[in-house]
């Protein structure tokens, strides 16, 4: 493409991912995010938590005074808690949807545009699962409305080494979207490029299948096909890295496929975040440079 790719896509990183030392809610959360704020290639940072209210604050008016949208994650709620929306007994899903919901509190005090949350971990008893789940979706869905916030679910591996989640495969995603849209038409799925090489799902594919209930998409990496690679399973290493499977011509058949879609296009840039996750010696700055300058050639080749 010839045309700026920001004339097409809002640029985003997850913060979390890439300063994991803030995942946990403390940390220098407004020190890093700060790094970034006057940084004209990037409009949107994903959060998650924040425990001090300060901060919270700060954080806001930071994203006001730069024009920067927020989006939360509660993926790390629910995988730091073990908690999990498609458990079998019901008050172990009243506690994953309690913690989410808190999530959502705090989202909307930050004036976020939208949250994202995950499924629980993949059982024998799949399609009654799927429907513990579209019940969690729905609840969660009238809490976003009523805090003005949109809510999508990322789709995640099932495979023993990453997160082995319900869902799982875009066919199952897709499913559950349709079902939650049924009463919440505003519901969708996050799609992220690390995921679809676990998940045995080539870009085209994925993103085909998904269609309109491709809301919001990240960009990543993974590795493997190593048990002793640094980043093995879904932890998200900087593109190229050795032994990983994705780079610049897997970033160019996402971004081609997004294209193709209409999920990117000028009448209505869309998100597209960066998920990378610093490996030990690691330095997050330098990550997030290459990884925009790798970004750059894929889009000069979609």
């Amino acid at each position: 493409m010839n045309e700026p790719l920001t004339d097409y896509m809002r640029v985003g990183f997850v913060h979390f991912m890439l300063f994991p030392q803030c995942m946990g809610g403390d940390g220098p959360i407004l020190k890093t995010i700060r790094k970034f704020a006057d940084d004209e290639d990037f409009a949107v940072v994903e959060i998650t938590s924040i425990n001090d209210a300060a901060t919270r604050r700060e954080v806001r008016d930071l994203a006001k005074d730069t024009n920067t949208t927020l989006c939360f994650g509660a993926q790390p709620i629910l995988l730091g808690g073990n908690l999990d929306l498609n458990h079998p007994d019901a008050a172990e899903r009243q506690k994953a949807i309690d913690a989410v919901v808190a999530g959502l509190d705090q989202a909307a005090e930050l004036e976020a545009r939208s949250a994202a949350v995950l499924s629980g971990p993949v059982s024998e008893d799949k399609a009654a699962a799927r429907e513990r789940l579209v019940e969690s979706l729905n609840t969660l869905c009238a809490a976003a409305e009523e805090r003005g916030l949109g809510l999508a679910m990322e789709t995640f591996d099932q495979v023993p080494f990453g997160k082995n989640c319900l869902i799982g495969p875009t066919q199952d995603a897709v499913a559950v979207s349709e079902a939650v849209r049924e009463s919440y038409p505003g519901f969708g799925l996050m799609l992220d490029l690390s995921h679809l090489p676990l998940l045995d799902e080539a870009s085209a594919f994925a993103i085909e299948l998904a269609g309109d209930h491709l809301v919001h998409a990240h960009i990543g990496n993974c590795a493997m096909d190593d048990s002793d690679h640094p980043a093995y399973g879904d932890n998200h290493p900087y593109f190229g890295a050795p032994g990983t499977r994705n780079d610049v011509p897997e970033l160019t058949e996402y971004l081609q496929a997004l294209l193709a879609s209409g999920y990117l296009s000028e009448e209505n840039p869309r998100i597209v975040s960066f998920e990378i996750k610093p490996m030990p010696g690691d330095i997050s700055e330098m990550i997030i440079a290459e990884s925009k300058h790798k970004l750059f050639q894929a889009w000069a080749q979609a």
